[in-house]
């Protein structure tokens, strides 16, 4: 029996020239379609944008109302922000630049009156960036301004900005707590002990204590020495500002934050009362009364009639945007925030590779007269931040003026990264310095044995298998990570000598990993200037001898595809139908990564090698 295939059936002309009409007729329709929605959307922006302008009214009140942290550039972290989606606390922030940006923008505004701050939501922000916010509201108030700050509960960061107002109000149910400054950390020794695991630390640096939570059950008398001074330099700075801005004297002021249970009694509990006797803030109102107050001073209505005249900071920056001029050579500014990792990092994070590539390509281009480097980083790996390092020799030996601006912190890593610029600018309360480099390696033969399992057999020689972690670690691998690890401080001290023009002598009594704050650095040589990222623009742009008006521009990587998947997360709908069921995690697990900063040196951690790092754990709270 033979089989065949059926002949092909033949197409009818007719039935095919349908067809191919049909496909016309759907691809035109689809045409049009796309035609008309993109009209629309155009129109549609044209009249928001439109909308956006006409909401800048004469005698209009700028409301700044900072929500989440301060930051100087949007970082994309996946677990944190999987961790806070997932918890119902989407995390926000605020970038620096846009909200100083509206202020002096704001302060030469003939359409704002005033501003008024509310700063209650305004979650974290070291003292440095706080610090030019301050001297923005302090440009504001120059013009003749007003500046009015209201809030309900005011923490000592949230206070450091509304001292700055003219006027200073708290809720009647509300009130100021500001109790000092903390650095408390985790210790991990007994847990590691436990779970068999052996932490072996090298070390250069009496003062170099990052990572004692993995070989103590408590802080070093050293590690306690050197923060207490760093600390209290701080908060003596924190006083003395508050006191100027506030007139009060600030023994005063000292006695009243450090004996609060006593005072507090006077007033039978009553915080915002006390704040009002100890003249931290000048009256009560609630918001009610705040609003009523606005219009007695003669801020108009808004366009219902009710409420006050007002623009807030997001629309308000949407309405400064300028048309897109053409670009002249001017100051690149490259931030570096956040821990130094290898590789390439996204946008708010460090990457020996992508940080050092973003200062190549400004070096690279024509327009680039000027680098400004703005450091907001503890430290991390030492290749990596060597890496960035490199990049600002090469870019200083092209002709092209680098100067560093520190930011909140710009420790260890963060002064590697910063130490061969032309000038290094600090504010006062930047904490820095931490010049020194240790190395982690962590074996499990201990873990193993709990389990029941044991590792054996044979090698070519003594090294061979030296870093296998199942293994115990042979004292003589142990000193040769030493030796590697006393080089590399040779190299970081050596390297800050050259840099500061100092010996090397001189450089190594100021540094054993010890922290310094941005006035203390100034004393000590490791900075040049007291100011802040305008401050350090401007001297760059006079180094390239730039013509007034010269622009200012980032030079910064796009998110990656994968980054912003992880974002967009916790706003996924499957999430939302989660937490619309009470289907969440609670919201302390999202604060995690902030008390235990320790456990970033985890993240990156290679096994089976030494893990080098010029890192400072030293934020305080």
């Amino acid at each position: 029996m033979t089989s065949s295939l059926p002949p092909p059936i033949r197409r009818n002309g007719f039935w095919a020239f349908l067809r191919s009409l049909g496909r016309f007729l759907n691809g035109f329709r689809l045409v049009i379609i796309n035609l008309v929605f993109f009209g629309l959307l155009l129109l549609l922006l044209v009249g928001l944008s439109a909308d956006v302008d006409r909401t800048v009214q004469s005698d209009s009140v700028l409301v700044i109302q900072p929500q989440g942290q301060l930051v100087e550039q949007y970082s994309i972290d996946p677990l944190q922000r999987a961790l806070a989606g997932l918890s119902g606390e989407a995390p926000k922030q605020v970038q620096l630049r846009d909200l100083i940006g509206a202020i002096d923008a704001a302060a030469g505004d003939k359409r704002i009156s005033r501003i008024l701050l509310l700063p209650d939501a305004l979650q974290g922000g070291g003292f440095a960036a706080l610090h030019e916010v301050g001297a923005a509201l302090e440009r504001f108030r120059a013009t003749g301004k007003p500046v009015i700050a209201w809030g309900v509960n005011l923490d000592q960061g949230q206070y450091y900005l509304a001292a700055h107002a003219d006027r200073l109000l708290v809720d009647p149910q509300g009130g100021v707590m500001l109790t000092g400054l903390a650095n408390y950390r985790l210790f991990y020794k007994d847990l590691l002990d436990k779970l068999g695991v052996d932490v072996h630390l090298f070390r250069v640096g009496e003062f170099k204590s990052a990572a004692e939570p993995y070989i103590l059950d408590h802080a070093s008398a050293e590690a306690k020495q050197a923060d207490s001074y760093w600390m209290n330099g701080l908060w003596d700075g924190y006083l003395n500002e508050v006191s100027k801005l506030r007139k009060l004297d600030p023994a005063t002021l000292r006695d009243d934050i450090d004996n609060l249970p006593t005072h507090i009694a006077t007033t039978q509990g009553n915080l915002a009362e006390l704040a009002v006797n100890q003249h931290l803030v000048d009256g009560l109102a609630t918001r009610a009364e705040l609003i009523a107050m606005m219009r007695k001073d003669g801020v108009p209505a808004d366009r219902k009639g009710h409420g006050f005249r007002q623009v807030g900071l997001a629309r308000y920056a949407a309405s400064m945007a300028e048309e897109s001029k053409p670009l002249t050579p001017g100051v690149v500014v490259v931030v570096a925030e956040g821990e130094i990792a290898g590789g390439k990092r996204g946008p708010g994070s460090i990457g020996g590779e992508s940080t050092a590539a973003l200062i190549r390509e400004a070096r690279e281009d024509r327009k680039t007269k000027a680098l400004v480097l703005r450091v907001n980083s503890p430290g991390g790996e030492v290749y990596a931040a060597e890496q960035i390092r490199r990049e600002v020799e090469l870019t200083r030996a092209a002709g092209i003026p680098v100067v560093v601006s520190m930011g909140d912190v710009a420790a260890s890593g963060g002064y590697w990264i910063s130490m061969n610029a032309n000038r290094i600018f600090a504010e006062p309360n930047t904490i820095t310095g931490s010049i020194g480099i240790f190395g982690l390696y962590y074996s499990v033969p201990g873990t193993l044995a709990k389990l029941g399992v044991q590792s054996d057999g044979v090698s070519t020689g003594p090294m061979a298998g030296a870093f296998d972690i199942t293994r115990p670690l042979d004292p003589k691998v142990g000193t040769v990570i030493q030796a590697i690890i006393n080089k590399g401080y040779r190299d970081f001290v050596g390297n800050v000598a050259k840099a500061r023009g100092k010996s090397y002598e001189a450089i190594d009594a100021i540094a054993q990993g010890r922290v310094w704050t941005g006035e203390q650095a100034l004393q000590r040589g490791l900075i040049d200037q007291l100011g802040g990222l305008e401050a350090a623009v401007a001297d760059a742009a006079s180094r390239a001898q730039l013509a007034k008006g010269y622009p200012v521009r980032y030079m910064e990587q796009p998110s990656s595809g994968f980054e912003r998947f992880l974002a967009g997360m916790s706003q996924s709908a499957s999430v939302r139908v989660l937490q619309s069921f009470g289907v969440r995690l609670p919201s302390w697990l999202a604060q995690l990564p902030a008390r235990a900063p320790e456990l970033q040196l985890l993240r990156d951690a290679r096994a089976g090698t030494p893990n080098i790092y010029a890192d400072c754990l030293c934020r305080p709270y």
